[in-house]
């Protein structure tokens, strides 16, 4: 699992008790401390000329650092390497796209929830990599006031181009996560279980 900015590890733990009990289930802490609380994968600068803007390099680390987790989780732990799931939220969800495009041999599903992928974070010559054993599940609030709507709807389109199986959801919320949303997704992954 992987938390929003301004978030930690705990934000989305609280749906794991609810998730289906043959996953190990790890959530992840952010690298980077943000003041007065909080973490990011990657800054965003909200003062930015152009608006928001966020930190590449940064993401690209984070990405990077994700996948050395991983690596360390299957090395210490009896974890079925090919049953590997990431779960994001908002900026959890753009590097959790960025790692399973970069890596998807690592990766076999991703629910991404309010989110949107990221081209400039992911790993050079992406588009030769093998996408047949990766699966997607992307969701939206269709009122979101950090995320534009639009950005996500552009997910399913750009993952199918790759061959990426995909589904994707838009509920009446703003930036979060509906009940129904949560409801769905868990029956997705159910069904890849």
């Amino acid at each position: 699992m992987l938390h929003g900015y301004g978030s930690d590890e705990n934000d989305l733990f609280s749906f794991a008790s609810e998730l289906p009990h043959e996953y190990a289930i790890i959530s992840l802490k952010a690298p980077f401390e943000l003041t007065p609380y909080g973490n990011a994968w990657y800054h965003i600068y909200f003062d930015a000329p152009q608006g928001k803007w966020s930190d590449d390099e940064q993401a690209i680390e984070s990405r990077e650092l994700v996948v050395k987790v991983i690596d360390e989780i299957i090395a210490k732990y009896p974890i079925d390497k090919n049953n590997i799931t990431l779960m994001g939220f908002s900026q959890g969800t753009i590097v959790s796209f960025a790692v399973a495009l970069s890596y998807p041999e690592k990766i076999k599903n991703v629910i991404g929830l309010s989110g949107y992928i990221n081209e400039d974070i992911l790993k050079e010559g992406y588009t030769e990599n093998n996408f047949s054993g990766l699966s997607v599940y992307n969701s939206h609030g269709s009122v979101d006031q950090v995320i534009p709507v639009e950005w996500a709807r552009e997910t399913k389109p750009f993952l199918e181009d790759l061959k990426i199986n995909c589904h994707y959801s838009e509920f009446p919320v703003g930036h979060g996560v509906a009940p129904q949303n949560f409801y769905e997704f868990k029956k997705w992954l159910e069904r890849r279980s």
